[in-house]
């Protein structure tokens, strides 16, 4: 990532308490799935639970990409009508 993006990043990070939670949230599900693919075995619910969980943490990227576009673009964040909701564990 560019500076000019990661400062951008790391502003939102901040101020933005969507961004803010969706970025908690990545990483919460990071961690999980860094602890599965650690295992020399998944059982077949792991198996699973770990497709979901990669699949969960690509709509947060997608919606924190969202909100980085908007805020390049000068537009900010619509709110709720167009955001995917955060997934509870």
């Amino acid at each position: 990532m560019n500076e000019p993006s990661q400062d951008l990043k790391e502003l939102l990070l901040q101020t933005d308490e969507e961004f803010h939670q969706l970025a908690a949230k990545h990483q919460e599900l990071e961690g999980r799935v860094n602890e599965l693919t650690a295992k020399s075995y998944l059982s077949e619910p792991e198996q699973l639970e770990e497709i979901t969980l990669k699949k969960r943490k690509l709509q947060i990227k997608d919606r924190m990409e969202d909100i980085l576009r908007r805020h390049r673009s000068g537009q900010p964040a619509s709110g709720m009508s167009d955001a995917v909701p955060v997934p509870r564990a």
